[in-house]
């Protein structure tokens, strides 16, 4: 519980919505007549942003009626995108009330309001009938959760059988300390980063059969080049993840790019199937 408090510590804002709303209107966009696309600067909140989520649908293969758990949805970005581009039913669950209650407000405003639902809760706890997803993700979720054998006990509960359960977090690639603070932490004391051999051991153990899995540091450093070539070019704009993480974001994006760049951790993708 003291874990789960330091995360929800970490990311909280205040004024989140307002902040976002604010930020839309400076990037010329009409916040009475939103759309999902254009939430994407500031709502995806992990490595690659929108285009890391498209390409993780595809290798999570949803699919239109799709029931899919978002474990760790943050502000609902890819839960809106699964929705909205696939047809699917998403429930969401966050820690933080804040960040559902943004969530929530968004996809009200994109339309979203009915195939898109969060609500505050622990991913250890998952409050959830059993076999009531055909498939579930978490993307930059894991590295807060010290728990990982409970984290896909739960998830492996809720889903029905065969269903899928796609992972995209941030891996160890090597032994190392972490520069912080990180996107995800702001110290050692909620940064549980683990390597992919773990991962896989325990998603085996909880009766996952782990199907792909991909090492996405490429993808990232050359999405971080782009990211110095565009603000060389042009300066930070109004809209970004940077309204998200606060008054740090640049030490938090430094640090994560350097132990990235060094082949400390690596953003990878795990496709996993449960036990029928």
């Amino acid at each position: 519980m003291e874990v789960e408090q330091a995360v929800a510590r970490h990311y909280a804002h205040g004024s989140l919505e307002e902040t976002i709303l604010a930020a839309l209107a400076a990037a010329g966009k009409d916040v009475n007549h939103l759309t999902p696309r254009d939430l994407a600067p500031v709502d995806e909140f992990h490595v690659g942003g929108r285009p890391a989520t498209v390409a993780f649908a595809e290798q999570l293969e949803v699919r239109p009626g799709m029931r899919l758990l978002d474990i760790g949805c943050g502000l609902g970005g890819a839960a809106r995108y699964f929705a909205n581009e696939h047809g699917c039913q998403v429930s969401g669950i966050d820690l933080s009330l804040e960040y559902v209650n943004v969530a929530n407000a968004l996809a009200a405003r994109v339309g979203l309001d009915e195939r898109v639902s969060c609500e505050q809760g622990s991913a250890l706890a998952l409050p959830f009938e059993p076999g009531g997803f055909d498939a579930a993700c978490m993307l930059h979720v894991g590295m807060n959760i010290e728990d990982k054998a409970k984290l896909f006990a739960e998830v492996r509960r809720v889903l029905r059988p065969a269903g899928r359960f796609g992972i995209y977090d941030v891996m160890r690639l090597a032994a190392g300390d972490l520069s912080y603070p990180v996107p995800w932490a702001s110290g050692p004391e909620s940064s549980f980063v683990a390597d992919a051999a773990s991962y896989r051991r325990l998603l085996e153990a909880a009766g996952f059969e782990v199907l792909k899995e991909r090492d996405r540091r490429d993808f990232a450093l050359e999405v971080f080049a782009q990211m110095r070539a565009r603000g060389a070019a042009a300066g930070p704009g109004p809209l970004g993840l940077h309204i998200v993480m606060g008054a740090s974001a640049g030490q938090k994006v430094k640090n994560m790019i350097g132990d990235i760049s060094s082949g400390l951790i690596a953003p990878t993708e795990m496709i996993c199937r449960a036990a029928l």
